[in-house]
């Protein structure tokens, strides 16, 4: 990039404190464009722009020796007034002098960094066979890079080659001119993104249900996630909001169930897709569910009496409160994007991503799998799995 250490700094620590890309770029004093431009370059990933050490010279000290250079003085006398051995003066001026004998501090500042960078091959460039492992995981798996790193360190315990923390990878998939892995496997990343972007803020949802039980009332022992059988639901929307599908996740297990709604989002077409869901769960899994104060659970007294689970709503604008529904409706979007409709995907469509994701490593379960973790707590509360799989 064209533009100068300092401004980059600032760029960058604007974006790191959650601005948008535009609001950074008018706090580091460059247009939109150059501010975009600067973003894309690096994959949103916050450049290594870090201020040099007080053993280099800093702009404001290049300031002053092209000032005393200007004015004639001497090497001894400029390294005198700005507190420099001479040796670093006169190497300053002996590197970056212009061939015409001016120094110019802007200039000189310039080639000091562009001297400094290390471009410095990233592991994944030089381990073909590291190389090799993480793109097969992304590709076929699509696992995120903190399971791949986890994976590997479990795989390969003797092989300190074999090992890549999870920032690498983001790296080598974000960021242009590190060429571990190819752009392309960015689209293999549950966000589909290729860049990181700032965090937005969630939108208002609109409307009232009548007379809910607030999560308040919910019984305490759904909060440590010791036993089984309290759910979260909520549904994920398709292109401009004309499909869905219903997600439910067990709060001890993580583990997924989806609901395939075919036709319309009413309250009626909702109610009747979602209570054979959950009315085939044994009675030890039907403790509680949790959802938000969205308009399809209008019907929430009848789905409640007929699923014989109690329902409870989430405060306005908490969705922290259901917080595995909301991890794993954004590990949904892997497969589901919003711009598609999802009337095209059939209940076995639904069946198959589910087991993708009830069989996928968790580090919230100690790296076990949501189907893994629901079996020992079926066993342990001797509920027959045949009826969990109904």
């Amino acid at each position: 990039m064209t533009v100068d250490r300092a401004t980059r700094q600032v760029f960058w620590e604007a974006i790191r404190s959650g601005s948008w890309v535009s609001d950074a770029a008018g706090a580091a004093g460059v247009s939109r464009g150059t501010g975009q431009r600067m973003f894309r370059h690096f994959g949103g990933v916050m450049e290594p722009c870090s201020r040099p050490s007080g053993r280099f010279l800093s702009p404001a000290e290049r300031e002053e020796i092209a000032i005393l250079h200007a004015q004639q003085h001497g090497v001894r006398e400029i390294a005198r007034r700005i507190g420099r051995p001479h040796s670093t003066v006169s190497r300053e001026l002996a590197r970056n002098r212009n061939v015409d004998g001016t120094y110019r501090a802007g200039t000189a500042q310039a080639r000091a960094e562009r001297r400094a960078r290390r471009p410095k091959p990233g592991k994944l460039a030089t381990h073909p066979r590291l190389r090799a492992y993480v793109g097969e995981k992304l590709t076929t798996l699509q696992w995120s890079p903190e399971q791949i790193s986890h994976a590997l360190r479990v795989e390969f315990p003797d092989d300190p080659d074999m090992r890549c923390c999870p920032e690498t990878i983001y790296r080598s998939l974000f960021v242009q001119g590190r060429g571990e892995l190819r752009r392309e496997l960015a689209a293999h990343l549950r966000t589909g993104r290729d860049q990181r972007k700032p965090q937005r803020r969630p939108e208002h949802r609109k409307g009232r249900l009548v007379d809910p039980i607030p999560i308040s009332q919910r019984p305490a022992e759904a909060n440590d996630r010791a036993v089984p059988g309290h759910w979260e639901g909520d549904l994920i929307l398709g292109r401009s909001g004309g499909s869905a599908i219903g997600t439910l996740v067990e709060r001890s297990t993580r583990f997924v169930l989806l609901v395939h709604l075919p036709g319309r989002r009413t309250a009626v077409d909702f109610k009747d897709a979602l209570v054979p869901v959950i009315a085939t769960l044994p009675e030890q899994l039907r403790r509680s569910l949790t959802w938000d104060q969205g308009k399809e659970m209008a019907l929430h007294k009848q789905i409640a009496l007929e699923a014989d689970i109690p329902i409870y709503f989430c405060d306005p604008r908490s969705p922290w409160q259901r917080g595995s529904n909301e991890n794993t409706n954004g590990l949904l979007r892997q497969y589901f994007p919003k711009d598609v409709s999802l009337r095209q995907f059939t209940p076995t469509d639904l069946d198959e991503v589910a087991r993708k994701l009830n069989s996928r490593p968790r580090k919230t379960l100690d790296w076990a799998t949501p189907a893994q973790r629901l079996e020992e707590l079926l066993c342990g509360h001797q509920i027959s799995r045949g009826a969990t799989t109904g």
